[in-house]
């Protein structure tokens, strides 16, 4: 018996967006939006630079008004909800700083309570509880008692997606939220949402540049390319649709499908035949792709080869150019070896590119 998808919590129908002008047409990013967000799953909202994603977060965190269409929160119209019910079932964590003084980070937590506390602001023993919970929540118990001015990036967002939590919100909306960070903080970061989204039944959208990440943590990807129309689906389906390519398509660079990320358009410089495998020979066709040759795995129709083989735990790298045989222990110097061949027979081996599908 199969299970019953999850209801929306968050239903978008013909929406468009954009700014309205003064005594000027209104400036319409997109249109024609319908898509919709469940509870538990976790969305990345993708797209290059201008393609309007900071103002469809804006306009679904009702801090712009739609030009056309509608937005359904929990069965009721985003526009016609109060301040304090809005921020009862949404909660944003915006790229900006804010100073938050001199805080600690429990009552920078504490402060997500706002929709449910009186003018005072003082917090019930079941606010108390909640805020625990949220800290607990993100793993940042050891920074409670922290001053926030004290945090590196890193804790500083665990905090502020602590206190989006505290609002115990139907969608919570991130915009850019591993901005700041480094890879393994970003990395951190979004399998905290992922299981986040899991544990809590939350519906979590997020705005991100990450591609590899959002390939790997997203239940489902808005895709928003500049000028064209929003595609969603699975971070696999769009790949394979060819959505990504489309969308992020650009002068000199190139999304590759099958590591599902960016890389320079270039010609190929000559086609190396490569023989190995294992990690060594995973980071030597990097690097000789980095270099711009056409990289022929296991074929023999280039008169220039590399092997790369073990003696212990050392690889070694065996380059053949026209018969002739020279081995090295670094890429590096696999790398230098290769310029050094110039125009002759590498780069003879461009008459093989188009062949070999690297042209």
């Amino acid at each position: 018996m199969g299970t019953v998808p999850a209801q929306p919590v968050l239903h978008i129908t013909n929406l468009a967006i954009g700014y309205r002008v003064p005594r000027k047409p209104a400036i319409t990013v997109v249109e024609n939006i319908n898509v919709d967000l469940s509870a538990g799953e976790l969305v990345c909202l993708i797209g290059p630079n201008g393609a309007g994603k900071s103002t469809l977060m804006r306009t679904l965190a009702g801090m712009q008004a739609p030009l056309m269409g509608n937005v359904r929160l929990m069965g009721d119209d985003l526009t016609t909800l109060k301040p304090r019910d809005l921020a009862r079932r949404v909660s944003i964590v915006l790229t900006d700083r804010v100073d938050v003084g001199v805080l600690s980070a429990y009552m920078l937590v504490a402060l997500g309570r706002y929709p449910y506390t009186g003018w005072m602001g003082d917090l019930r023993p079941e606010d108390e509880s909640v805020v625990q919970q949220a800290i607990s929540a993100v793993g940042a118990e050891d920074l409670a008692d922290r001053n926030v001015g004290e945090l590196s990036d890193g804790e500083r967002q665990k905090i502020m997606i602590a206190r989006a939590l505290a609002q115990e919100p139907a969608v919570m909306l991130l915009d850019e939220p591993t901005a700041y960070l480094d890879l393994p903080r970003r990395a951190e970061l979004m399998t905290m949402l992922r299981r986040l989204a899991r544990e809590t039944g939350r519906a979590i959208l997020l705005s991100t540049h990450d591609l590899d990440l959002a390939l790997r943590n997203a239940d489902r990807i808005w895709l928003l390319p500049k000028g064209g129309q929003l595609r969603v689906g699975a971070p696999e389906d769009l790949v394979l649709s060819g959505a990504f390519e489309a969308a992020f398509k650009g002068e000199g660079v190139q999304f590759d499908a099958y590591t599902g990320s960016f890389r320079s358009e270039n010609r190929a410089s000559g086609v190396v035949n490569l023989r190995g495998s294992g990690l060594p020979a995973l980071w030597t066709l990097r690097a000789l792709e980095r270099e711009g040759f056409c990289v022929v795995q296991g074929g023999n129709e280039s008169t220039v080869s590399v092997t790369v083989s073990q003696q212990g735990q050392a690889s070694i790298w065996t380059l053949r150019v026209d018969e002739v045989e020279r081995t090295t222990t670094s890429l590096y110097d696999l790398i230098s070896m290769l310029r050094e061949q110039g125009n002759a027979a590498v780069t003879n081996e461009t008459t093989h590119a188009s062949s070999s599908g690297c042209a």
